[in-house]
């Protein structure tokens, strides 16, 4: 067994490094299609040409595109990331002071999100076509037609305009009150995907074959979830809250600049409209990343949970 463990771990890693390195070129690559050129953002449009051309030579951007290639893989390889075009410092430096903002909003949203889809995915389940059942579905639908650029200003309208419960974007950009409305507005459409998938396992679950002898048994309903539905449940409600990582970190770049936060989302949108390509292209590659090595991390986890993965070498469904 120890065998085959050593064999599922060793191909997923190496997927996993083959998906990185994959990820790094494509940003690389997409990077470049941004509209507009650095050189002409910097310096304006009064330089001379021998002012633009000096500038190109500095920055890089004379070199060939298999050049800049291995110099941004040299980049990632040791951490730096590159250099700012604008502010010539490090960028593994400046994701490094925006990136704990960043990381208080993702996990303040993914647990809001655990707390308001779990709790309400299996009572739906369990009262399947009652008013809770309505209820959570009318939630799930909402959650999902919300935008982010439309729930964020409503939400600050609401609470700290008219209400004056929490404060308003920028106010407390840092502090905990100033994290509540950010964390609901990224939170809710994340909910509302979390809330239908755990409705949908646990509902199939309760029909489990095990489950209907059990439940024939007498065994009460709470007992049923607790001890046998909620085991089934777990493993596709977490698949799929890895899934959409992603899209919570990607969602961070509409939040931070709704509530004026500092961090990723926020460092990003400033170098996309500099033409910062470098900073740029860090910020999407640490998305990126994140996502890749979460998704690789389930993988083996469930190698350890399932030994059905790992003697058939398959991923998960």
């Amino acid at each position: 067994m120890s065998g085959e463990l050593g064999r599922y771990l060793l191909v997923r890693g190496v997927r996993g490094l083959a998906t990185v390195l994959g990820v790094v070129t494509l940003v690389f690559l997409l990077v470049r299609l941004i509209p507009g050129d650095p050189v002409d953002t910097l310096l304006g449009d009064r330089a001379t040409a021998e002012d633009r051309a000096d500038l190109r030579a500095r920055l890089h951007l004379d070199e060939t595109l298999p050049v800049q290639y291995a110099r941004f893989l040299g980049d990632v390889a040791d951490g730096s990331l590159g250099r700012s075009f604008r502010s010539d410092r490090s960028v593994g430096e400046r994701i490094a002071e925006v990136l704990p903002d960043t990381a208080a909003l993702a996990l303040a949203a993914l647990a809001l999100a655990l707390a308001l889809a779990l709790p309400l995915g299996v009572l739906a389940a369990a009262r399947r076509g009652t008013w809770i059942d309505r209820g959570a579905s009318t939630f799930a639908v909402l959650g999902l037609a919300l935008p982010n650029i439309w729930l964020g200003p409503l939400l600050v309208l609401a609470f700290a305009v008219q209400l004056r419960w929490l404060p308003l974007p920028g106010d407390d950009a840092v502090g905990a009150a100033g994290l509540v409305l950010p964390a609901l507005t990224l939170g809710t459409a994340f909910a509302a995907v979390l809330a239908r998938q755990t409705r949908a396992a646990t509902a199939e679950a309760l029909g489990a074959p095990h489950v209907t002898a059990a439940r024939a048994r007498g065994l009460g309903e709470g007992a049923l979830l607790r001890r046998h539905a909620l085991r089934l449940a777990w493993m596709p409600i977490l698949t799929v809250a890895a899934a959409q990582l992603g899209a919570l970190l990607s969602g961070t770049v509409v939040v931070e600049k709704i509530f004026e936060r500092p961090g990723l989302g926020d460092l990003f949108l400033e170098a996309f409209f500099d033409r910062d390509l470098p900073v740029v292209q860090g910020c999407v590659l640490v998305i990126a990343l994140v996502y890749v090595v979460v998704n690789l991390a389930l993988d083996l986890a469930y190698a350890f949970v399932d030994p059905r993965l790992r003697l058939g070498g398959g991923t998960r469904e």
